[in-house]
């Protein structure tokens, strides 16, 4: 009988680590996104900004460990050009996710519009896919079901889409004074930076999947 190495079962080869690494961060991305759903639900108080700190603080620490990973392997389950996006990526949706919720002090805003409240819920969905997507994410893995994901992103990014420029419609349609039309821009902006960087990851691994099959 082989021995049981309680060392590999903690500490994952490191061809391996790259894949624990991104389901941290994209982890991370969907606890950031379900924060910024529930201070949509229930205003911004100081416990959701210390979460809104400690998540941004994660991020950050995780896509450390990504490049100190990276720096110190001499040989890579992906290439290395791959590994540094898809790591950047994940780091980008976190950081925006939190930017907007921190703003919301910044920017005095109080009452939730129903556009930044159905962005919330469609961000919890993406990140959510994201998620999905990164767990199957390995040396080998399925491609056709890696695509359908792809896809179903696609479809929540497109949705993301429509709220946005809906709620540029509404913004733009004269019931809002000249300062609230540039806070509220802005955090949609944001909000639809983030969809926009949650596609390009998923679309990044498949496109990965793809040279590998």
């Amino acid at each position: 009988m082989p021995k049981f190495n309680l060392m590999s079962y903690i500490m994952p080869p490191e061809d391996k680590m790259f894949f624990t690494y991104f389901q941290d961060s994209a982890e991370i991305c969907r606890k950031s996104a379900c924060l910024y759903d529930n201070i949509m639900h229930n205003q911004l108080t100081e416990e959701y900004k210390e979460k809104a700190l400690k998540y941004k603080k994660k991020g950050k620490l995780s896509y450390r460990a990504i490049l100190k990973q990276l720096n110190r392997s001499f040989i890579t389950p992906l290439e290395r050009e791959d590994i540094q996006t898809i790591a950047v990526q994940l780091n980008k949706i976190n950081k925006k996710i939190i930017k907007a919720c921190l703003n919301l002090e910044v920017y005095r805003l109080d009452k939730y519009t129903d556009e930044m409240k159905e962005q919330a819920l469609t961000l919890v969905q993406a990140t959510e896919k994201l998620g999905e997507i990164v767990k199957i994410f390995k040396k080998v893995s399925d491609v056709e079901q890696i695509t359908k994901l792809n896809i179903e992103m696609k479809e929540i990014e497109a949705h993301g889409d429509e709220i946005h420029r809906r709620a540029m419609n509404n913004l733009f349609s004269g019931k809002y004074e000249a300062l609230d039309v540039i806070k509220l821009r802005d955090m949609y902006k944001e909000i639809e930076n983030a969809f926009d960087a949650c596609f390009y990851v998923t679309d990044t691994i498949l496109n990965v999947v793809l040279k590998q099959s």
